[in-house]
């Protein structure tokens, strides 16, 4: 077993909330991440999720937790042999949703992320931040209960990474909870939500 990342780390993030997590590297903000989205499980103590304890929730529940939650990973995690859109549209296919009901939503949701030209590129001829790009909307397209997001911006100029905030933030407006991993303090000063500050494992709240 590996040294302890995270301890003593106690939080609630309200439904709708919106908050920024941040702090030095190395401090822990992936390994809390991956907590909530269930890539980890916690070596100990309680993590509720929509109202129930996933550290203990049998294996088989856990995928009709994760289709709940949409996330933006650093490593963006978009697959290969798919398309722009495609990759943008399995979280609607995972549900069944039907493509005459969600075709024109994706469409219009990559275009304003500034990929209407990219519908059919494969993931290996987009730049970085084309990737960030369709990251951000296949995490987003779902309307999902909970949002987190890894550095987001982190490959998009500062014009670009306001516009993909602002669309955070409208989503946070129909009701998703978001949390948004960033070193980004312009973002955070512009947007003024509160702050989950971990340093050496532990956890402060700003508001």
């Amino acid at each position: 077993m590996g040294p302890e990342v995270l301890r003593n780390v106690s939080f609630h993030l309200a439904p709708g909330s919106f908050h920024f997590l941040t702090g030095p590297s190395g401090a822990g903000k992936t390994s809390l991440l991956q907590l909530l989205f269930l890539a980890q499980r916690p070596t100990r103590g309680l993590i509720s999720i929509f109202g129930q304890d996933v550290a203990t929730l049998p294996r088989h529940e856990l995928p009709a937790i994760r289709r709940r939650i949409g996330v933006v990973f650093q490593d963006f995690r978009l697959l290969n042999h798919m398309t722009t859109y495609e990759n943008v549209a399995l979280p609607l296919r995972i549900r069944d949703a039907k493509k005459a009901d969600y075709e024109s939503n994706v469409i219009e949701l990559l275009r304003w992320v500034g990929l209407g030209e990219r519908l059919n590129a494969i993931p290996e001829v987009l730049s970085g931040g084309e990737k960030q790009r369709a990251a951000i909307a296949r995490a987003v397209v779902g309307r999902p209960a909970l949002l987190l997001a890894d550095e987001p911006t982190g490959n998009v100029d500062p014009d670009l990474a306001q516009r993909l905030l602002r669309l955070f933030v409208e989503l946070n407006k129909l009701g998703t909870t978001i949390l948004i991993a960033t070193h980004d303090f312009t973002l955070m000063e512009k947007f003024g939500a509160p702050r989950l500050v971990l340093e050496d494992g532990e956890l402060e709240i700003l508001s």
